[in-house]
């Protein structure tokens, strides 16, 4: 069974759908579409910008996504998923690739969660670290102590066994990070990002995008999502939507997505979008335990 799985922020990269846009006739609708919808030329920062320019939160969301989108749209009668997921952003690029959200309307919710994030960086500052060589466990219970004592510090992304991103306040982070060392992480590195995504902090944010998704009409996909909250597979629109709105400020269970797709049968994972990010993680999660093929599109 094949799986299509969609990266979500820090895959981007210059020159992005530059090869899209050239090459796909219906590529460069889409993105010209995206310039209109959006309000200014992204396909000018995606293509030639700098990385600064592509490192701002209102522009790097929208970016991946049109690059995970138009990856997957171009591939025609290629794309026949089983199933698909998304690492947090990108689970709106899975969802519009595959058919619950039309196009329009998925990059209109994904420039609002973009906007959404950015204020609430600003209104409550904070920071991420990715923790390297430890058990899920022991970064738990770490981050329950520290949260005790020095502020909001929780687990954020699971991405794959050995690799957990935590994130909280700029305190709560440095101090979890000097406590997991000791308890062994092999590194224990804050992440060049502008705010404490998927966690607590997050809250205004998610009020907002209630309300944007609200306002969005979302179909029955052409196959099951599986999505970060629960790591379950999902048809039910309504389900969707309160999973969407809960997943900013909840855990991306990302290592519990990818071993519930492999026990539904799952094969062949492609991954739509900038860099390998994904391919890396997968391999890493189903090592040992299942034989997976994992490949970027057009590999």
């Amino acid at each position: 069974m094949k799986a299509f799985v969609f990266p979500g922020q820090g895959a981007q990269f210059v020159g992005m759908g530059k090869d899209l846009y050239e090459k796909h006739p219906y590529a460069k609708e889409l993105f010209e579409k995206a310039n209109d919808i959006l309000g200014f030329r992204i396909t000018d920062i995606m293509f030639s910008g700098t990385d600064e320019e592509l490192k701002q939160t209102k522009v790097t969301q929208p970016a991946v996504f049109l690059h995970s989108v138009i990856s997957a749209l171009c591939l025609g009668d290629d794309f026949q998923p089983d199933m698909v997921a998304g690492h947090s952003l990108g689970e709106l690029s899975a969802l519009t690739a595959a058919g619950c959200l039309a196009f329009e309307d998925g990059l209109k919710l994904v420039a609002a969660r973009a906007i959404a994030m950015q204020k609430a960086c600003e209104a409550a500052p904070g920071t991420m670290a990715a923790i390297i060589a430890l058990p899920d466990e022991t970064v738990e219970k770490v981050c329950a102590e520290v949260a005790a004592e020095a502020g909001t510090v929780v687990p954020a992304n699971y991405n794959c066994p050995g690799q957990l991103v935590i994130s909280g306040t700029e305190a709560a982070i440095n101090a979890a990070c000097a406590k997991l060392k000791e308890a062994g992480a092999k590194r224990a590195l804050v992440l060049p990002v502008s705010g404490a995504f998927h966690s607590p902090l997050m809250q205004p944010a998610q009020e907002e995008l209630e309300a944007a998704i609200a306002a969005t009409t979302f179909h029955t996909p052409k196959c099951p999502v599986y999505q970060n909250v629960d790591a379950l597979p999902h048809t039910d629109p309504e389900e969707i939507k309160a999973n969407l709105i809960s997943q900013l400020t909840a855990s991306v269970l990302w290592t519990k997505e990818v071993q519930n797709m492999v026990a539904a049968g799952a094969t062949e994972f492609t991954e739509c979008g900038p860099g390998k990010t994904l391919q890396g993680m997968i391999v890493k999660i189903c090592k040992g335990v299942a034989e997976v093929s994992v490949k970027g599109v057009g590999e």
